[in-house]
């Protein structure tokens, strides 16, 4: 729409629907940078099916956990006018303790177990805030490196138990350390801390528009965001997620997979809404920070 103002009946243009999550965003990213995975998803009512259906019009492999509470609903507006985006988050949908259960089942279940499992996203009402740290305990004795992208309370927790590589921003890194992390060498201090103390073994803070900080016992790296148009930031973090599990899936460096992630997550902020990043801005922009 043009403009967004109270008072008056605000008609829109164009509408689209995607499947949407941090995992699910994740899942999306992976394959429209050539790679594949097998999304793992709690889904329930009318909205659950129709999330369920676009996830198969994508061609995303994927596993649906049923539940009995209908899944919520995001909105995102962007101002014609001004290119300001206006975002909506509903209510997340309570989930029973079975079902959450079922989720870590159906991690357990698969067959060949994955190499990486990332979660990502925040913690729907009624699962507890240790769940990902229930995950990563849980799947330690099959080998899969735990990537975990969340915030709050949940960092806290999952970060008591452990993962292979957490990805904060500033204000998450700020909670987890419980310290007032500002500068770029407090940054690399909190980030070598976490490392130390044996609770990741590769944190990745994000920098927003200033790129990341990648920090693990041998690489201490400053990324630089590359320089792009913005049209929208949805899903630059889950791009960025994407970019770096693909790379060390592929048998890249920790430190190559922070530079392929941030020119991932560059892609993303190029194009319009939700639709995330694609495969050759990123690979250019990762060919640019590479000379």
């Amino acid at each position: 729409m043009d403009i967004v103002s109270p008072d008056h009946k605000l008609r829109t243009r164009d509408v689209r629907r995607d499947p949407g999550g941090g995992g699910l965003n994740v899942s999306r990213a992976l394959r429209k940078l050539g790679g594949d995975s097998t999304a793992v998803y709690a889904a329930g009512g009318g909205s659950g099916d129709m999330l369920t259906e676009l996830l198969t019009r994508e061609g995303i492999h994927h596993q649906r956990v049923s539940i009995a509470a209908t899944t919520r609903e995001n909105l995102t507006v962007l101002e014609a006018s001004s290119n300001r985006e206006f975002r909506f988050v509903m209510p997340g949908a309570e989930m029973q303790e079975c079902e959450w259960r079922q989720c870590l089942d159906t991690l357990l279940s698969m067959s060949p177990p994955p190499a990486y499992i990332v979660a990502s996203g925040s913690i729907p009402p009624g699962v507890p805030s240790n769940f990902y740290g229930l995950l990563y305990e849980r799947t330690r004795e099959s080998g899969a490196r735990v990537v975990v992208d969340t915030s709050g309370p949940t960092l806290v927790k999952t970060l008591e138990k452990g993962a292979f590589l957490v990805k904060p921003n500033l204000s998450e890194l700020r909670v987890v350390t419980g310290r007032n992390v500002e500068s770029e060498a407090e940054v690399r201090q909190a980030a070598h801390r976490i490392v130390d103390e044996g609770r990741a073994e590769v944190v990745v803070t994000s920098m927003s528009a200033g790129g990341a900080i990648c920090v693990s016992r041998d690489v201490e790296e400053r990324i630089t965001n590359p320089i792009v148009p913005v049209r929208s930031t949805v899903g630059a973090g889950d791009s960025m997620v994407a970019g770096i599990v693909l790379s060390l899936a592929r048998g890249m460096s920790v430190r190559d997979a922070g530079r392929f992630g941030v020119a991932a997550g560059a892609a993303a902020v190029m194009t319009p809404g939700t639709e995330l990043c694609r495969r050759e801005d990123a690979e250019r922009l990762y060919a640019q920070m590479n000379p």
